[in-house]
């Protein structure tokens, strides 16, 4: 079978949540026999192949509002002249382009992601296109897929539309710390962020909770985000003073894996989206968790993390964890255990198989008959 997999960075994977899943859903899906197309926007890329799949490197218009739209529109076209047997459209926000992709006869699922509209970088007519476009998308005559039984309930519950659970997965892993020195850390030595540096990831929450600590393990945030510099020099502004560490982007995914499993505490403040897969990946390395309290991280943790909805509770998490560094390394083990027993990607790749081999026969569309599923 063809897969196309359309509206995101692409591979290789860096931080975001789509790409991740593609990079792991992709190279199964190869694995089992099939032909996987990847379209990217990565300015200077010159890969062409990337763990099996094939890769289109298109260009996007690199305004905020647009970038991904635009690249979309050009993905949507070239997909439209090269057919797959079925297609996977990621966010929402390209809905406007499902009518184009079903005339041409292409079966599409499309994976809605978490609330996008309620993104803060989505005010006003933003947060209004998004919030139309996921409409948009529970109209069309398209499977789509939630990778959070919150979501998943979120949908069936506004729209009336069933939906395919979908989670992400958690590789389980023992990355070793040799690669620490590089960021002057060492084992069990700092806390640790690993976000976008936008708003509903809580950053500055959890650099100003760690202000209020007093803690004298260092805190390394990881991350960095287009058309956010004002809200990076917000978070930078609560640093002062304290032995908070900017990283800004780790592309060695080596080094990345290292400080999630070396960590005496992982604070995790995103909001907006389902299963987050750096959740996840802190999670598989057995990195103790603090997560935003939110019902997608309970979900996620199942009840092996530590909670904050303010900045004191970010404070009291990391003085607990910095009295006791060996109870936070057992809640790191506790909740490695739980996501290798519950989120794998194996399985969540034979569900994609299972529903783009049915979507390709024409054997599915549960908005058609009416259908109603939450997973």
């Amino acid at each position: 079978m063809r897969i196309a997999m359309i509206g995101t960075r692409g591979v290789p994977a860096r931080y975001g949540g789509f790409e991740t899943a593609i990079e792991e859903i992709g190279q199964r899906l190869v694995g089992m026999g099939h032909s996987v197309r990847v379209y990217c926007r990565n300015p200077g890329q010159e890969e062409i192949a990337h763990k099996g799949m094939d890769l289109v490197n298109l260009p996007a218009y690199r305004k905020s509002a647009l970038e991904t739209l635009s690249h979309t529109a050009l993905s949507v076209a070239h997909c439209m002249r090269h057919k797959p047997d079925a297609a996977v459209l990621f966010n929402a926000g390209n809905a406007p382009l499902i009518p184009a992709l079903r005339a041409r006869g292409i079966p599409t699922a499309v994976h809605v992601d978490g609330l996008e509209w309620k993104r803060a970088k989505w005010q006003g007519a933003g947060a209004a296109y998004y919030k139309r476009a996921e409409a948009l998308c529970a109209r069309s005559r398209v499977e789509l897929i939630a990778d959070a039984q919150g979501i998943a309930d979120y949908l069936l519950d506004e729209y009336g539309r069933s939906s395919h659970l979908l989670a992400y997965g958690a590789e389980i892993l023992d990355p070793g710390a040799d690669k620490l020195p590089e960021l002057g850390v060492e084992r069990g030595g700092y806390h640790l962020v690993v976000a976008r540096m936008e708003p509903e990831n809580h950053v500055h929450l959890i650099v100003d909770g760690y202000r209020r600590s007093g803690s004298t393990t260092p805190l390394i945030v990881v991350g960095s985000a287009p058309y956010q510099d004002d809200y990076i020099s917000f978070v930078e502004s609560l640093a002062r003073d304290t032995d908070v560490r900017f990283a800004g982007s780790v592309w060695d995914q080596d080094l990345l894996n290292q400080l999630y499993a070396n960590a005496r505490s992982y604070l995790h403040g995103h909001s907006v989206g389902g299963t987050n897969p750096s959740l996840l990946r802190a999670l598989g390395c057995a990195a103790p968790v603090t997560a935003f309290d939110v019902n997608f991280n309970r979900e996620v943790t199942a009840g092996h993390a530590r909670f904050f909805a303010s900045a004191e509770d970010v404070a009291d998490a990391i003085r607990e964890d910095d009295a006791d560094p060996r109870g936070a390394e057992k809640r790191g083990l506790e909740g490695q255990s739980h996501v290798a027993r519950a989120y794998r990607w194996d399985d969540v790749a034979r569900g994609y198989e299972n529903l783009l081999l049915q979507m390709a026969a024409g054997r599915w569309n549960a908005a058609e008959v009416g259908e109603v599923r939450a997973g």
